[in-house]
């Protein structure tokens, strides 16, 4: 909780007040056993009725007045929590997309939904309570047993027998709950994570008829949840009855010395109701203590997640200096460039030595997994390149500022991704002040006017989440769109026009090439129809560059190119031999 302390500067007042509160009604209410008392051997036992009322009165006044200070304190308290809730979980999202691919990955996207939902909650819940109950309550427990000692010094040494146990009961299963809710919560991000595949691929899925495998591997992962929870649950269920037994113990330890002290006249009937009562609101007290410090142990353990992963430093580090740029240089250029992916034991691209000119366009192809997105993806600085460098207009892309960076580059990533809202809206997420003018051109360019023409409201249409009123190919023309309304000057189409026919695909390439300024374009294809024209296409095998060249060139030379272009083009290849 330490690193989260930090969230309490904006309500530190707040955070004050609220137990400070707390502790004056828990001071009222520790003087109403000392006016019950009274009553019994002032008022009931002389039959002062006069007195009776007027020790119910000052009994309601304090009653009142702790009401008061309870609100006033819950009111500090829920404040405080909900204030810090906000900030901790804003903090988290931004420190989270402030990480690069590489710790996201690592991570995992289920893991950091759980911390941004269901632990930031468990945080929040766990800061209201301690506010609430975390002074009180031992403010309580040591207050009753200090009036029970000016009640009665004898009687009152139970009291000193009793609160030791208690301690090692509460403060026991405390420790050992801790690390078994720690194992819960990353079962629960198992679940989650389940949860999340099966929602997000639902389709495929049903398409292959794995239903009932889905079922019973996420019944599995539940199960499991369900036994660290039954576990947790066991161990912390100990804590009422041992405090029960040992409180109830200690009111007839009381009952039974005090009954003496009262037969031999040196206590009265009202001092051992005081001192029961005292008892009485210890046992309340610490089964309050006992069901705060559960709350308090999944705080915890939530805290130390969340903080783990604001702990976690993106590996791409940017510059702030503006830099002047080299118009003389190659637009891009990679010198021995290669990327070796965190934790894996193979290079996933390696020695790439490649020019390009601007306004030059690149086909990248090669068979599954053979780098392509890894090659493009080091471009915008999705993942840094572990070996070599990359330089855009002669400087090197990690010398580049964030936003000069990413102002230079428009990507359209393999998967189509557009969000709820108008088409407009997801138009300018590439330029924010994008006007229609501006967005009907990138919607012509990217070969979508006419089917956006044809929704209703036009470029005001709405799209539902996940663009699921769209097909396939208007999703990838429409996020084609918004890489073009930026106008970038490195444009990167990572396989972004695979649900495109040959005839759109075409027109899009050429309406890229006739209408967009010098624009720079890589174009990653599993076709060679899409690359084919190409200024210089560059093929991979296993993370190598096997060739660089043009399309006729490679026929001749790259026998990887020569086999992918066979494999999609037979009739041709069987009319040439």
């Amino acid at each position: 909780m330490k690193q989260l302390m930090c969230y309490f500067k904006n309500y530190k007042i707040k955070a004050i007040l609220a137990p400070l509160f707390k502790m004056l009604e828990a001071g009222f209410e520790l003087l109403v056993p000392l006016v019950m008392a009274a009553i019994i051997d002032n008022g009931i036992k002389n039959n002062d009725k006069p007195y009776i009322f007027k020790m119910a009165l000052l009994m309601m006044a304090l009653g009142l007045i702790g009401l008061l200070c309870s609100v006033t304190a819950q009111y500090f308290s829920a404040k405080t929590a909900m204030g810090f809730g906000k900030e901790l979980r804003y903090d988290l999202f931004r420190h989270i997309e402030s990480l690069s691919y590489t710790e996201i990955d690592k991570l995992g996207s289920s893991t950091l939904i759980t911390r941004m939902t269901s632990d930031v909650n468990q945080i929040q819940t766990g800061v209201n309570m301690f506010l609430r109950l975390f002074m009180r309550s031992p403010f309580i427990v040591f207050g009753a047993t200090i009036m029970a000692f000016t009640v009665d010094v004898h009687t009152a040494k139970v009291f000193l027998i009793t609160l030791p146990i208690l301690f090692v009961i509460v403060f026991g299963i405390m420790f050992l709950s801790i690390p078994l809710y720690k194992r819960v919560q990353e079962r629960l991000d198992h679940v989650l994570l389940k949860t999340r595949e099966n929602l997000s691929g639902v389709r495929v899925i049903r398409a292959f008829n794995q239903e009932n495998q889905e079922k019973s591997e996420f019944k599995a992962s539940t199960e499991l949840l369900t036994k660290g929870q039954i576990v947790v649950g066991k161990v912390s269920s100990f804590l009422n009855p041992l405090t029960y037994a040992v409180i109830n113990l200690s009111l007839a330890a009381i009952i039974w010395r005090a009954a003496g002290q009262v037969d031999n006249g040196i206590l009265l009937q009202g001092s051992v109701y005081a001192l029961v009562n005292y008892m009485s609101q210890i046992l309340i007290e610490l089964i309050k203590l006992a069901n705060l410090i559960i709350t308090e142990t999944k705080a915890v353990a939530c805290a130390k997640r969340v903080a783990t992963v604001l702990a976690t430093k993106s590996t791409i580090v940017y510059e702030t200096e503006y830099v002047h740029a080299n118009d003389e240089a190659p637009k891009v250029q990679f010198v021995h460039a290669g990327l070796t992916y965190a934790n894996a034991k193979e290079s996933s691209i390696e020695d790439v030595n490649l020019s390009v000119a601007r306004g030059e366009t690149i086909g990248i192809i090669g068979g599954t997994g053979s780098g392509k997105s890894t090659f493009v993806n080091m471009i915008p600085r999705f993942y840094d390149c572990t070996e070599g460098q990359i330089l855009i207009d002669g400087v090197d892309i990690k010398k580049y500022p964030k936003q000069q960076l990413i102002d230079k580059i428009g990507v359209v990533p393999q998967k189509a991704v557009l969000f709820s809202g108008t088409i407009a809206d997801n138009i300018r997420w590439g330029k924010k002040d994008a006007t229609n003018e501006e967005i009907n051109l990138a919607l012509e360019i990217a070969q979508a006017k006419e089917f956006v023409d044809s929704k209703e409201g036009g470029i005001l249409y709405e799209l539902n989440q996940g663009a699921k009123n769209l097909s396939g190919g208007q999703k990838q023309r429409l996020t084609i769109a918004r890489a073009l309304v930026k106008k970038p000057e490195i444009l990167i189409l990572d396989d972004s026009s695979s649900a495109l026919d040959y005839a759109t695909d075409a027109a899009l390439r050429k309406a890229i090439a006739e209408k967009t300024d010098h624009t720079t374009v890589f174009i990653v294809s599993q076709r060679t129809a899409s690359i084919m024209n190409a200024d210089q296409i560059v093929v991979l095998d296993d993370g190598k560059v096997v060739g660089i060249g043009k399309h006729d060139d490679l026929l001749k030379n790259c026998e990887v190119y020569k086999e992918i272009y066979s494999s999609q083009n037979k009739e041709e290849v069987v009319a040439h031999a």
